[in-house]
């Protein structure tokens, strides 16, 4: 199946921009200071409103989570464009991530917040450190924390307010697919490789080493994207669910795809590019410095899902290649551990090279071919180049 030009532009630029990210990223895994990360996820935000008509609103909130103005934080970003996340970082105090705060301040601070936020009222950060200042005026002292001092001590609450509000699952309006993230950004997917998900599963599948030995049930990680329900990447192997792991899944599913003859395809494994948001669950793999510097580097904000049921998209394949594939192949175990067939290590044989290539031709040529329920008459690889062929026209 051959792709259109539009489709193939940019493939040389995507393999440029992701050898340099991970080039650098496999020298540096230092864990960054608050205040980088701060900025990291200062443009995140940005990166997600770019374009919208609130854009300039979103922009001065940033300035001010920040403490600069609009256009130090324009410089900001430019920084960010040309060295990437070390134009984040700037001439540091000794001192610098200390909270310099007396116990009377901390408790002023949060006891203005809490109280401030209770029932239908609302209080930014902002209108608290403003309580600050009075506060500190009618005391007659000019020592008192600074406005970056009152949002470090609050963040901690903010992210559990924002925990304990009512989630709201994604779901389709009328014909298009909207999602929402544990930010509160909605967003309506309409055309492929703008919103990405992914996942792990174990497959159950016992494998072996050359001599026969049983190594186990090795790890899956799968990147899905959103609007035609193509598997775009992969990841197969031993590792655990991490950051790494997640970055090798992602960097098979941007770059373009070539298998040789062994993997006897009988059709090609078309997709690629870089999406514009990546939508997951919060765990810890997906939360991490290291991916986020990734995500970053690339353009690609990263949001979480609101509850673990908005995770039906990337979830459902795992049981279709279960049921469709998995079950058919020895040493197959079931996901149930209890009534895992009495003959599953006996039976076992296949190496993790050979379940791989079967995983590979079976997502290549049949899953990515099919017709999924909600895309209408479309095979996924259909709509998946369709709404690409979209993307570009509607650029």
């Amino acid at each position: 199946m051959k792709m259109s030009k539009q489709i193939k532009r940019g493939k040389a630029k995507i393999k440029k921009d992701l050898a340099a990210v991970y080039a650098k990223e496999s020298k540096d895994k230092q864990v960054l200071p608050f205040e980088v990360q701060q900025r990291i996820e200062v443009i995140q935000h940005l990166l997600a409103a770019q374009g919208s008509e609130n854009y300039g609103h979103v922009q001065k909130q940033a300035a001010l989570k920040l403490g600069i103005s609009v256009r130090s934080l324009q410089r900001l970003v430019q920084a960010w464009r040309e060295h990437g996340v070390a134009g984040l970082y700037r001439q540091r105090r000794d001192d610098y991530g200390q909270m310099q705060i007396s116990g009377f301040w901390q408790d002023f601070i949060l006891k203005t917040y809490r109280e401030g936020n209770r029932g239908g009222r609302r209080m930014s950060r902002a209108q608290v450190f403003v309580r600050v200042k009075v506060q500190a005026q009618e005391l007659g002292t000019d020592d008192y924390p600074s406005h970056m001092t009152v949002y470090r001590l609050l963040q901690p609450e903010i992210e559990k307010g924002e925990r304990r509000q009512q989630k709201r699952s994604l779901g389709w309006k009328g014909s298009r697919l909207s999602i929402k993230t544990r930010e509160g950004m909605e967003i309506g997917v309409e055309w492929s490789n703008q919103v990405w998900q992914c996942d792990h599963t174990k497959v159950d599948v016992l494998v072996v080493d050359q001599s026969g030995e049983i190594l186990g049930r090795p790890w899956l990680t799968t990147v899905i994207d959103s609007y035609s329900r193509c598997v775009v990447g992969l990841h197969l192997g031993f590792d655990a669910p991490s950051a790494e792991v997640v970055c090798l899944a992602l960097r098979h599913a941007i770059l373009p795809k070539q298998y040789s003859g062994a993997y006897e395809l009988q059709q090609s494994w078309g997709t690629y590019g870089i999406p514009q948001y990546l939508y997951t669950d919060a765990g810890k793999d997906f939360k991490s410095q290291h991916l986020e510097q990734v995500a970053t580097s690339l353009g690609i904000v990263c949001c979480l899902r609101r509850k673990p049921s908005d995770g039906g998209i990337v979830e459902r394949p795992f049981g279709t290649f279960n049921s469709e594939l998995f079950s058919t192949l020895p040493g197959y175990t079931g996901s149930d551990v209890s009534k895992r067939p009495p003959k599953a290590e006996q039976q076992a044989c296949m190496t993790l090279l050979q379940l791989e290539k079967l995983l590979v031709r079976y997502i290549v040529d049949r899953y990515n071919q099919s017709i999924d329920a909600r895309m209408g008459g479309q095979t996924r690889i259909g709509r998946w180049e369709a709404g690409c062929i979209a993307l570009v026209k509607s650029m």
